[in-house]
């Protein structure tokens, strides 16, 4: 029998500590949750830099080896620690189309959801750039766009394998903070269709409770 493992997630609400969080719920795998105190400019303070010198959340401990970024946390949970549906293996049909949109969030979406976020939310009045939240805001809406006819055209109810997976998990946080902003209410039916399947799932519940 293989050791339990010793799994241990560092945490601040809203971040993209959600999207591991939420695999670890999905998965039903024992983990600690560490909540690091997000304080502008030094995140989590000098115990939490020793963890991350980039003090960025989320970070997971597994054992003595540290792990970053959200989405290979994902890979790392779904591989190393599976076997578990969250994951499209290799032999199966949809396999690249489970990498494609597992990384669609980070590798396209991430500059204008952040852009968005910055400059109709979290930057002082003061210091926002009109024009770049239009530009961003567009290219949002764009996106959304290839989600309802790329991601969850034909009727498809999940972007991959016919099933919920770590590419739900990705692409659904960052619908998750457009939700936040209110930069939501415009997308297509499909995407609303499927955030709203998002959101009664018990993990997700769980994971973004706090």
């Amino acid at each position: 029998m293989s050791a339990r493992p010793d799994l241990t997630l560092f945490h601040a609400p809203m971040t993209r500590s959600i999207r591991p969080r939420w695999a670890l719920e999905e998965m039903g795998l024992d983990y600690t949750l560490e909540r690091v105190a997000f304080d502008r400019g030094n995140v989590g303070g000098d115990a939490y830099r020793a963890v991350n010198p980039m003090q960025k959340v989320p970070a997971l401990k597994d054992g003595d080896q540290v792990i970053l970024e959200s989405t290979a946390i994902l890979e790392y949970l779904v591989t190393k620690h599976g076997p578990t549906d969250l994951a499209v293996t290799p032999d199966e049909a949809d396999y690249g189309r489970y990498l494609e949109w597992l990384h669609f969030a980070e590798g396209t979406m991430s500059m204008s959801v952040n852009l968005t976020l910055a400059h109709t939310f979290l930057l002082p009045e003061e210091q926002r750039n009109p024009g770049l939240a239009q530009w961003a805001i567009a290219n949002v809406n764009r996106q959304l766009v290839q989600i309802s006819e790329r991601g969850l055209g034909d009727g498809r109810q999940w972007l991959a394998a016919g099933r919920f997976t770590a590419a739900d998990i990705s692409v659904g946080y960052m619908l998750y903070l457009l939700k936040i902003v209110k930069q939501f209410d415009g997308a297509p039916e499909p995407v609303k269709a499927y955030f709203g399947r998002i959101k009664t799932r018990p993990a997700w519940i769980r994971a973004s409770a706090d």
